[in-house]
């Protein structure tokens, strides 16, 4: 399975930035990652905190 540069609190955090009010397309070119990326994550960890 391919290893990923993120890990989970990483994701978590990147997501609650975007929540806060930061723009989708500056939060893909600041972290390196498509836009695909962030919708996967969006899906797979949307609403979670850290500690889950």
């Amino acid at each position: 399975m391919k290893r990923t540069r993120f890990t989970d609190e990483q994701i978590i955090g990147i997501l609650g930035e975007h929540e806060a009010g930061a723009k989708f397309a500056d939060l893909c070119r600041k972290h390196g990652m498509s836009e695909g990326t962030f919708y996967n994550w969006k899906a797979k960890f949307g609403g979670m905190t850290v500690s889950e």
